[in-house]
Parts: C-alpha cells; structure tokens; sequence
C-alpha cells in the first residue's frame, strides 16, 4: 500500500479514481486505505507548494543551528517541542552532526527573524548556541524546481 502513499506525496489532487488507475488497484480500496492512513497519522496533511516569490507577500527563511543541552530522562524531544511550538517555526529536526537541533522558520524580515532567534529561541534554559543561515533564493523545494529546465546555451558548431 506504499504505492498509494508514493502517488499522493507527489501530487495529493489526484482522485481516489485517478490513484486507482496508476497503481491498479480498485476505487473503493484507495479511499479506505487512505482514511486509515488519515486515522493512524500515516497522512498528516495535503499541502500546496507555492513560489512565494512570484507573489507580492514578503517573507524571510531561515534555517537556525542549536546546540542544546539534552535533559534528564527526556534527552532532546522536551527541547525540541518547546521549540516547535513557536509558530514562527515551520520544521524541526533532530540532527547528526556540529549540531543538535536544525529548525526552520520564516518571519516578515530579517529583523522579525533575528529578534524571534535572540528574544525567543536564544534564552531558552537549555540552548546553549544557534547559527542562523538565511535562504537567499530557493532553486528546489519538496522535489520541484522553482526555475525550471536549464537551458542549453551553448552555441552549436557546425563543421
């Protein structure tokens, strides 16, 4: 049943009918498989990706780099929650790595983003760092490019 699953993350407008079609299976067994996937929180949400910057909305990204101190019995997830709370966090990932925790979040500025990281993130009882990276330009989200194909701009020769 992952095949339903694969289908809907790449495009979640498709119809239970138009699922069944691509992975052969019948109409009925598509919608009952994918309100189960709804009831046990295997399917989380239908989201749209958008080019904001083709829009008139001004909006910053960041990623934000923190290095916490884990806590007693809870290790990283007590920190992790108080963090993804916020809403001005759009992810929050535990890491490998110089790091512990990468978040991502997005404010109006850069200003709004700094003083969420100073005012908000930076004095929480168990960070200890952060690095905030700013996304300048965005060239591939969730598997779609935002500019396109490439062009060949090279000259042909002709012998």
């Amino acid at each position: 049943m992952e095949e339903i699953l694969e289908v809907l993350e790449k495009n979640s407008k498709l119809s239970a009918k138009e699922i069944a079609e691509m992975t052969g299976k019948g109409v009925e067994e598509v919608q009952k498989s994918i309100k189960e996937y709804e009831d046990k929180k295997i399917i989380l949400g239908y989201m749209t990706l958008i080019n904001w910057e083709k829009t008139d909305k001004e909006s910053v990204m960041a990623f934000i780099e923190i290095k916490v101190t884990p806590q007693r019995e809870y290790g990283f997830d007590k920190i992790a929650a108080r963090i993804y709370r916020f809403p001005e966090v759009k992810a929050c990932y535990l890491m490998s790595g110089g790091f512990d925790l990468a978040v991502i979040i997005e404010g109006k500025t850069m200003k709004e983003v700094a003083l969420f990281v100073s005012q908000k993130l930076a004095v929480q009882e168990y960070v200890l760092s952060t690095a905030t990276h700013f996304v300048l330009k965005k060239y591939k989200d969730e598997g779609v490019e935002f500019e396109g194909k490439e062009q060949d701009d090279r000259e042909a020769i002709i012998i």
